[in-house]
C-alpha cells in the first residue's frame, strides 16, 4: 500500500482558524507532523474558467466519428477521468473558434449542465481537443501555489454540490452559472500538503480501479466457464470438464429430480396480526433473497405465531427460488424461516443431487426462462412450466466438484466487491475529514453528499448505426439465406438489381435476351403501385406466382417476378439493404430527403421495411417516422410494394401492416409485438429477427399471413398468436389429428379461422373441401361476407349456401373450395335430402373434408357432431372458441357422449386467453357494475315490475354519458346492448322506451344529454320470431311494429317476411364497418335482445352491456361480456358491463367466469369495479395535491417535479375518466375527496402549459421526455377535431368516388362535402392556415372529382402544405433579396423558437441583401431586423403549415 496511506493518522484535536468557513473549520485527519492552519480562497482567485459561448454550441449533426480534433462532453466523464473511446470529433474551424477551451493534459473540467458538478482531470490526452457548451475548462493560474490534482480531488469532494445547493433559489439549479462558481471557497493548505493529499486519493482511486477490474475479470471468467462447463442445447457433454469425468450428462425434467412447493401466507397481507409479536420468526419474501445466493441476514418482515400455521416452513439448507418480480433469485438458506407464496422451496430430491450444484443450475435455468415468463409488470412462472423444465445433470461427484469451483469464483467476486465497497467508504470518509469542510454535519451528510456528487447521466443507448449493423449481422449470419447488399443505396441501383433478378429467373422466356429500355419502362410502371393495398392485390398472383407482362413482337411474355410456392428455395432471392436514399431531389430541402434504415428484398422487391431507434427513444418514434415518410410519398416505385413494417428501439420491437398515413394515425391500435408459441413476448430486436425475419418465416409473413380486406381496401397482417394457431392446426392436419383453438372472443377469430381454413385447403392436397360451420342463420351472412371480402383477392373461392340445394351442389361440383354454411343446413342435408345409394350420397359421403367449427363450444352439440362424423367417412374436425367447456362447467351427461371440448374435438392445439389478450392490448379489460337490491332474499317478481324497468332505463339513458361515449361528439358515440330474460320482457322494454322518448312517461331524458345528442336514444329490438311457438303470432305482430319504427328511422323497407335481411342490416349498422354507418343519421344507440348478438357478433363501437336477467353460465357470461371489449378509439378504454339483478350472485358468477377463462381454472379476475376505481382515484387526487395543492403551485415546481406532475396527472385523468364511466358517479361525490370538475379542468390547463414547457429539452442528457408519446386527456369533455381525422374523412370521400355510376349518388356526395366543410371550419378555429388549405382541398375535390379518384389524400395534402411553405419562403427571400436555399434550410430546422445557425444565416443574409440593394442598412441593424422578421413574420405563417 502507498506510504502516504500508512502515514495518515487520525488526530482527535479539531483545528479552528479565523479564516476558516463560516460555522466550522474542522479537519480531523492530517498527515503526521503537519499542524499549520489552512487558507481559504475563491475559486476565481486560483483559476480561470471558460466554456463554449452559447451561440457557438455544437449540434449533434456536427459530431464526427473520427478526425484530428477531439470533442469532450460531460457524457465522456467516467469516475473523474475522460473515456476517450466515447468522444466524438469536430472540424478544425470549430476547434479554432475558442482557444480558451482548447484542452491540455492537466486541465480540470466541470459539467455545468445536465448532471451538475461532475469533475474530470485530463491526462493521457494525445491530440488536440475542445469542449462542447456544457463543460467548464478550469485552468490553474499559478501552479506554484495550487496543485492541479489537489484541486481536482477537492472539487470531487461533496463541498461543491453543497455550495451549489445553498445558492439555489426557487428550486433545483439545473444550470451552473459561472457567476456562482467563481465565488466557490477552496480550502487550501500549503502546496506540500496538497501534493500529499492528491497522491493519497490517487492511490485510493488506483486501488478501487484494481479491485473493480479484478471483480469484472472474475465475473467474465465465471460467465465463460458457465458456458463451457455446461452442455449446449442438444448436446450431452460440456466443452470443458474436470479430469476423470467422461460420462454423458442426462436430460431430466425438473419434476423427476426434485419435489418443490410454494410458500404461503394468510391474506390479506395488510393484517397487522400476521406480523411480529412474541414467538415471531423470519419470513422470507422476494426482497430477502439476495443476489449472492444467500438470504439477507435479517428478513424485512417477521411472521407472527398466529400466522405461522398458515405459512410454509423451510429448513436450514433448503434451496429457495423467487417466482415473481426478480424471477430466479436463488438462495441456500443459512437459517430456518417461513416462506411467502412468491418463493419456491426445494428440500426433497429424488436422486443424489448436490444442493449447491442444484442451486446453480436452477439459477441459470431461471435466468433463461424468466425472459419468457407470463404476466404483466410482475412476471411469474407457473407450477406447470416449472415441472417441465429440462435440466442437464452429470453424476453426483461431478456436480459437487463443479459446485465447489463456482462457489470459489463467487467468493472471489464477493471479495473484490467488498474491497471496492470498503475503499469507496474510506475515500468518502477521508474526503470529509482531510479537507476543511463547510458543515458541522459532515459525518451525517457523507452519504447524501456522495450521492449528489456521484450522480451520472443515464448511459447512452447504442448508436443507431451499431444497432443497424447488429441486425444485419443477425439476419445474414450463420446459415441464413439473406445476403447483405451494401452496394444498393439508390433508386437506380435498386431498379438495376430488380431487373437483373427478373432476367435471371426468366432466361428461357426471354430467350437470353435482356429486357429493352422500353420493355423495362413498362415493367417499372406495372410494379409501381398507387397504394400498399394495390401492391398486395398484385402480389397475390395466380396460383402463387406473381407476374409482369411485356409485349415482344407478336408475343406476350409472362414473366414470373415471384413464386410464393418457392419459399426458402427455387427462384427466391433474399437480400438486405440499408441506408437507402429515398428519392433525393436537386432541391436543398433536407427536411424531405430520407435515408431508410434496413429493408428486406424478395427477388429485388422491398417487402419488409425496418426503422430502428436507440434505447434513448421509443419505438413509437420509428412508427411516427414511417408515418411521415408515407405522408410525404417516399414509398414510391419499388418501395410501394412494402407489405410489412417493423419498428424497434432494440429492447422493444413491433410490426404492422403497410397502410396509408391516415390509417397509421390510429397509433398503437395498429401495432403488435411478437410472442412465441406459449404467448411469451419476444421484445429484443435480435430475438425478433430470429423468430420472424429469418427465412422461411419472413417470406411466409408476406405470402401466407397477410390478408387483403376488399371491403375496407386495407392490408391486414396476422398477430403472432393467430399465426401460431394456424401453424398448429396445419401440423395437426398433416398427421390427421383433430383438435381445437382456444382464442378469446374479440381477438380476431374470424380472420384466424379464415386463414386456417384457407391454408388447410392450400397446404394439404388430400383435403377436397373445407367447410366452415356456424350455428345461427343470422350470422351466416356476416361470416360469409367477411370471408368473401378476404377471398376476393385470394387464390381460393369462398361460397356460401343460400339453401340446402346450393350446399349439395357445392359439395358435388368437384372443385376444391371453402364453403361457409350452417350446421342446420348440413343436418337437413344428411337426414332429409340425401338418399342412401344415390350418386350424390356416395360422392358426398366419401369426400375428404375438414370441418372448421366456429363457436365450437355450442355450435354443434356432441350428439349432432357424432351423427355428422358417422356420415362423412373421411373427416377432420377443428373447433374455434373463446370459451371451451372444461371439467368445471362440463355438459350434462348423456350416455357416452363427450362432455368437454377436449373430449369432443381433441386436444387444444393453441390457446390465447382473455388475460393474454388484455395484456397484449388485443382487447380491452372489463369494468363491471353490479346494481340492484343488496338483500339476498328478494322475490324475482320485483325484477318484472315496470318500476324496476324504469330504474334500469334511468341508468341506461341518464347515467351513461361516458359509457356511451357522448363526450366524443356527434357521430362518434358508442352503442349499448340491453339483454333480458325473455322475449315478452324485451317487448315491454321496447314499448316503455318509446313512451319515454315521446315524453309520455314519468322518466325524462336529461336535458344535458339532449343538448349533446338531440335524437338520443335511437334504439331497435331483435329476437327470434319462432323462438316460442305458442307466442309466435304475438311475437310476429310485435316485430312488425318495431320493423315499421326501424324503417321510419332509417328509410329501409323490411318486413316480417325478410326478417333475416333486417337482422343482417341491424348487424351491419351496429358494427359500423361500412362508411355510411359512421354518420349519426345512420346509427343506433341501443339494441334490446334476449340471446341474439351475445355471441359471435363483432361491433367495435359497442361499449356497454346492460344485463337485466339472472346470472348465466360461465361461458355465456364471457361471450356476452366480450361483445363490449373490442378495440375502437382512444376514449374507449374498457368494456362496460352493468347488471341489475342479484348483485352478490352476479359478482360471484362473473368472478368465476373470468378466472376460468383467464387461465383455464386458475388466475385472477380481469375486471375493475367501482370500489377499486374509486380507490385509484383517491390515491391519484392525493398525489396531485401533494405536488401542488392548487394548479398555480404546479408552475413553481422544478423541471423534474413537473415531469412527475405530467405522469401523476395522466394517472388521475385515467382514473377520473373511469370513475365517470360508472352509472353511480355523481359530481357531488368529488367533494368527499376535496376535488371538483372545475379543479380537474384547471389542472388540465396547467398540464397543457407544462407539456409545452417540457417540449424544449433543458439539456442534451434528458431522455425521459414525456412529450412525444401522443397521450390525449380522456376525462376532458371538449371534443377536438384533429388534422389526421379530417384527412381520413377526406380519404373516405375520395374512396366514395371510386364507386360505379350506379352506386354513386350526387346527393350523398354533396351532403358529405357539406359535413366536411363544417368540420374544417371548426378545425380552422385553432389553425386558420391549415384550415384554409383543407377548405381548398374540399373545393378541388368537389370541382374535379375524376382528378382525385384513387389518390392518397395524405400525400396530396402534404404536398400542398410543402408548396404553401415554399411560397412563403420565396416571398420572404424575394422581399429581403436572400438566397432561397438559406431561408429554406432555416425554416425546416427551426425548433422551439430558435434558428439552427442564426449567426451564419445573418452573415450570409446580409451579403445577399447588400448585393441587391442600392442603399443597404447598416449590418448591425440588418442582423437584428432580419431575425425578428424571420421569426415573427415568416415562421408565424409557416409553423401552422409545417407542424
Amino acid at each position: 500500500m502507498n506510504s502516504n496511506i500508512i502515514n495518515v493518522i487520525l488526530i482527535k484535536k479539531c483545528y479552528q482558524k479565523r479564516d476558516s468557513y463560516e460555522g466550522c473549520g474542522k479537519y480531523s485527519v492530517r498527515f503526521e507532523k503537519i499542524t499549520y492552519a489552512w487558507e481559504q480562497r475563491k475559486l476565481s482567485e486560483l483559476t480561470t474558467m471558460h466554456a463554449r459561448i452559447g451561440w457557438q454550441n455544437l449540434r449533434t449533426s456536427e459530431f464526427l466519428d473520427s478526425g484530428d480534433y477531439m470533442l469532450i462532453t460531460g457524457t465522456d466523464f467516467q469516475e473523474g477521468v475522460i473515456d476517450y473511446s466515447t468522444c466524438h470529433y469536430v472540424e478544425k474551424e470549430r476547434y479554432d473558434q475558442d482557444k480558451n477551451i482548447q484542452i491540455k493534459n492537466g486541465s480540470i473540467l466541470i459539467t455545468k449542465d445536465g448532471t451538475l458538478g461532475k469533475v474530470a482531470y485530463v491526462q493521457g490526452l494525445m491530440m488536440p481537443a475542445t469542449l462542447n457548451a456544457g463543460v467548464f475548462n478550469v485552468t490553474i493560474k499559478n501552479e506554484n501555489i495550487m496543485d492541479g490534482k489537489y484541486l481536482f480531488q477537492y472539487l470531487k469532494a461533496p463541498f461543491l454540490m453543497d455550495y451549489v445547493s445553498k445558492k439555489a433559489t426557487g428550486g433545483t439549479i439545473k444550470h451552473l452559472n459561472q457567476s456562482i462558481l467563481v465565488d466557490f471557497p477552496v480550502a487550501m493548505p500549503k502546496r506540500e500538503e496538497q501534493v500529499k493529499i492528491s497522491r493519497y486519493f490517487t492511490a485510493l482511486d488506483n486501488l478501487i480501479t484494481l479491485h473493480q477490474r479484478k471483480c469484472d475479470e472474475t465475473k467474465q471468467l465465471k460467465k465463460f466457464m458457465l458456458q463451457k462447463m455446461f452442455p449446449k442445447n442438444g448436446e450431452k457433454n460440456p466443452e470443458i470438464r474436470f479430469e476423470g469425468f467422461t460420462d454423458d450428462w442426462e436430460q431430466r425434467k425438473l419434476s423427476d429430480c426434485a419435489e418443490f412447493r410454494r410458500g404461503s401466507f394468510p391474506q390479506p397481507y395488510g393484517n397487522k396480526d400476521w406480523y411480529d409479536g412474541k414467538g415471531a420468526m423470519p419470513f422470507v419474501q422476494v426482497a430477502d433473497v439476495s443476489s449472492d445466493m444467500k438470504l439477507v441476514n435479517d428478513t424485512k418482515q417477521k411472521i407472527s405465531k398466529l400466522a405461522q400455521p398458515m405459512s410454509v416452513f423451510a429448513e436450514k439448507g433448503s434451496v429457495l427460488v423467487t417466482l415473481q418480480g426478480s424471477i430466479g433469485r436463488v438462495a441456500i438458506t443459512q437459517y430456518g424461516a417461513f416462506v411467502d407464496r412468491t418463493v419456491l422451496i426445494f428440500d426433497k430430491y429424488k436422486d443424489d443431487i448436490d444442493k449447491k450444484f442444484w442451486a446453480y443450475i436452477i439459477k441459470e435455468k431461471f435466468e433463461y426462462e424468466a425472459k419468457k415468463a407470463p404476466g404483466g409488470t410482475i412476471k411469474t412462472i407457473t407450477k406447470e412450466v416449472l415441472a417441465n423444465f429440462d435440466l442437464m445433470l452429470p453424476c453426483y461427484a461431478e456436480q459437487s466438484i463443479l459446485a465447489d469451483y463456482l462457489i470459489k469464483l463467487d467468493h472471489l467476486i464477493t471479495l473484490h466487491q467488498r474491497k471496492c465497497y470498503e475503499l469507496k467508504n474510506l475515500k468518502q470518509y477521508m474526503a470529509n475529514h482531510m479537507f476543511v469542510n463547510q458543515s458541522t454535519k459532515c459525518d451525517r451528510n457523507i452519504a447524501t453528499n456522495h450521492k449528489k456528487l456521484q450522480e451520472r447521466t443515464k448511459e447512452m443507448g447504442e448508436l443507431e448505426s451499431v444497432i443497424e449493423q447488429r441486425l444485419i449481422d443477425q439476419l445474414c449470419g450463420g446459415d441464413s439465406q439473406w445476403t447483405y447488399r451494401k452496394d444498393i443505396r439508390t433508386e437506380e441501383q435498386l431498379w438495376d438489381n430488380f431487373k437483373y433478378i427478373l432476367e435471371q429467373n426468366n432466361k428461357a422466356k426471354l430467350n437470353d435476351m435482356p429486357l429493352s429500355e422500353s420493355e423495362f419502362a413498362k415493367i417499372k410502371n406495372d410494379v409501381s403501385h398507387a397504394s400498399f393495398y394495390d401492391a398486395g392485390k398484385w402480389q397475390v398472383g395466380e396460383n402463387g406466382k406473381v407476374y409482369v407482362h411485356v409485349q415482344r413482337g407478336n408475343e406476350t411474355l409472362h414473366l414470373v417476378v415471384m413464386n410464393n410456392e418457392h419459399i426458402a428455395g427455387g427462384t427466391s432471392v433474399y437480400e438486405v439493404i440499408n441506408q437507402y436514399q429515398a428519392f433525393k431531389t436537386d432541391e436543398v430541402d433536407d427536411k424531405r430527403d430520407r435515408r431508410f434504415d434496413v429493408t428486406l428484398l424478395i427477388n429485388g422487391i422491398p417487402m419488409i421495411h425496418i426503422e430502428l431507434k436507440n434505447k434513448d427513444h421509443s419505438y413509437m418514434d420509428g412508427y411516427r417516422q414511417i408515418e411521415k415518410y408515407i405522408s410525404e410519398g417516399k414509398f414510391r416505385g419499388l418501395f410501394s410494394n412494402i407489405q410489412m413494417f417493423v419498428v424497434s428501439n432494440a429492447v422493444d420491437t413491433k410490426y404492422f401492416a403497410a397502410a396509408r398515413a391516415a390509417e397509421l394515425a390510429e397509433g398503437k391500435k395498429f401495432i403488435t409485438g411478437w410472442v412465441d408459441n406459449e404467448n411469451y413476448p419476444v421484445c429484443d430486436y435480435l430475438d425478433f429477427a430470429k423468430a420472424v425475419l429469418r427465412i422461411p418465416q419472413a417470406h411466409e409473413m408476406i405470402a401466407k399471413y397477410t390478408v387483403l380486406d376488399n371491403e375496407k381496401k386495407k392490408l391486414l397482417i396476422l398477430r403472432p398468436y393467430q399465426i401460431h394457431a394456424i401453424e398448429a392446426m396445419r401440423a395437426a392436419s398433416k398427421r390427421s389429428i383433430s383438435g381445437y383453438i382456444w382464442h378469446t372472443t374479440g381477438s380476431g377469430k374470424t380472420m384466424t379461422s379464415y386463414k386456417a381454413t384457407r391454408n388447410l385447403l392450400m397446404d394439404i392436397p388430400s383435403i377436397e373441401k373445407t367447410i366452415f360451420l356456424i350455428d345461427r342463420k343470422d350470422l351466416d351472412m356476416q361470416t360469409k361476407m367477411a370471408f368473401q371480402s378476404y377471398a376476393d383477392n385470394d387464390t381460393i373461392d369462398v361460397d356460401d349456401t343460400e339453401n340446402v340445394d346450393a350446399l349439395i351442389r357445392r359439395l358435388t361440383d368437384g372443385n376444391r373450395q371453402m364453403i361457409v354454411t350452417t350446421r342446420q343446413k348440413l343436418q337437413t342435408m344428411i337426414t332429409k335430402r340425401l338418399q342412401e345409394g344415390t350418386k350424390e350420397y356416395d360422392k358426398i359421403r366419401n369426400l375428404r373434408v375438414a370441418f372448421v367449427v366456429d363457436e365450437c363450444h355450442r355450435a354443434v352439440t356432441p350428439e349432432t357432431k357424432r351423427k355428422i362424423e358417422r356420415f362423412f367417412a373421411h373427416s377432420l374436425w377443428y373447433g374455434f372458441t373463446g370459451t371451451p367447456i372444461f371439467e368445471e362447467n362440463r355438459y350434462e351427461q348423456k350416455g357416452d357422449l363427450p362432455q368437454t371440448t377436449d373430449e369432443l374435438y381433441g386436444a387444444c392445439l393453441h390457446s390465447y386467453t382473455i388475460k393474454n389478450a388484455i395484456h397484449d392490448e388485443a382487447v380491452l379489460g372489463f369494468m363491471v357494475e353490479n346494481l340492484g337490491p343488496k338483500k339476498e332474499d328478494v322475490d324475482d317478481a320485483v325484477f318484472e315490475t315496470e318500476e324496476h324497468m324504469r330504474q334500469v332505463l334511468d341508468v341506461v339513458l341518464n347515467q351513461s354519458y361516458t359509457k356511451l361515449g357522448m363526450q366524443n361528439g356527434k357521430g362518434r358515440t358508442y352503442e349499448g346492448i340491453l339483454t333480458v330474460g325473455s322475449i315478452a320482457k324485451a317487448q315491454r322494454y321496447y314499448e316503455l322506451l318509446k313512451r319515454i322518448k315521446a315524453g309520455k312517461d314519468a322518466l325524462k331524458i336529461n336535458e344535458e344529454i339532449c343538448k349533446v345528442v338531440p335524437d338520443f336514444p335511437k334504439f331497435a329490438i331483435t329476437y327470434s320470431v319462432t323462438e316460442n311457438d305458442e307466442a309466435s303470432t304475438v311475437n310476429q305482430d310485435k316485430m312488425r311494429e318495431s320493423l315499421q319504427d326501424y324503417n321510419a328511422m332509417f328509410g329501409t323497407h323490411y318486413d316480417i317476411e325478410n326478417i333475416n335481411a333486417y337482422n343482417s342490416n341491424l348487424n351491419d349498422r351496429l358494427a359500423r364497418k361500412e362508411k355510411r354507418y359512421m354518420e349519426r343519421s345512420q346509427q343506433l344507440d341501443l339494441v334490446i335482445v334476449v340471446n341474439r348478438l351475445l355471441t359471435g357478433f363483432d361491433a367495435p363501437c359497442l361499449s356497454t352491456l346492460y344485463m337485466d336477467r339472472s346470472p348465466m353460465s360461465p361461458q355465456d357470461i364471457i361471450q356476452a361480456f366480450s361483445r363490449t371489449n373490442r378495440l375502437f378509439d382512444a376514449n374507449k378504454t374498457y368494456g362496460q358491463v352493468v347488471t341489475f339483478q342479484s348483485p352478490k350472485d352476479f359478482k360471484k358468477e362473473i368472478d368465476r367466469a373470468l378466472r376460468l377463462y383467464s387461465r383455464g381454472g386458475e388466475g385472477v379476475a380481469v375486471s375493475e369495479d367501482w370500489e377499486s376505481v374509486l380507490d385509484d382515484f383517491s390515491i391519484d387526487v392525493k398525489t396531485i395535491h401533494a405536488l401542488g395543492r392548487t394548479p398555480e403551485e404546479i408552475s413553481q415546481l422544478s423541471r423534474e417535479q413537473k415531469k412527475s406532475f405530467i405522469y401523476a396527472f395522466r394517472s388521475l385523468d385515467k382514473s377520473f375518466a373511469h370513475l365517470k364511466a360508472f352509472s353511480r358517479y355523481r359530481e357531488e361525490l368529488l367533494a368527499d375527496y376535496d376535488f371538483s370538475q372545475e379543479e380537474y379542468e384547471n389542472y388540465a390547463a396547467m398540464y397543457k402549459n407544462v407539456m409545452e414547457e417540457l417540449k424544449k429539452p433543458k439539456d442534451e442528457t434528458e431522455t425521459d421526455d414525456p412529450v412525444m408519446d401522443d397521450y390525449d386527456l380522456i376525462a376532458y369533455s371538449k371534443m377536438r377535431v384533429d388534422f389526421e381525422y379530417i384527412v381520413e374523412l377526406l380519404q373516405g370521400l375520395v374512396n366514395y368516388l371510386d364507386q360505379s355510376s350506379n352506386d354513386f349518388q350526387d346527393a350523398i356526395f354533396a351532403k358529405n362535402i357539406l359535413a366536411l366543410r363544417e368540420i374544417s371550419k371548426e378545425f380552422a378555429e385553432d389553425n386558420q392556415k391549415l384550415g384554409e388549405l383543407l377548405e381548398q382541398v374540399i373545393d378541388n375535390i368537389e370541382q374535379d372529382k375524376d382528378r382525385y379518384k384513387g389518390q392518397d389524400i395524405a400525400v396530396v395534402v402534404n404536398q400542398m402544405r410543402y408548396d404553401a411553405i415554399d411560397t412563403e419562403i420565396k416571398t420572404f427571400a424575394k422581399l429581403w433579396n436572400l438566397n432561397e436555399d438559406d431561408v429554406r434550410y432555416e425554416v425546416y430546422n427551426y425548433r422551439d423558437g430558435e434558428m439552427a445557425n442564426e449567426n451564419t444565416f445573418k452573415d450570409r443574409a446580409y451579403a445577399s441583401y447588400k448585393e441587391g440593394v442600392e442603399e443597404p442598412m447598416p449590418k448591425f441593424k440588418f442582423r437584428k431586423i432580419i431575425v425578428e422578421k424571420f421569426k415573427h413574420d415568416l415562421m408565424e405563417n409557416v409553423l401552422p403549415l409545417r407542424d
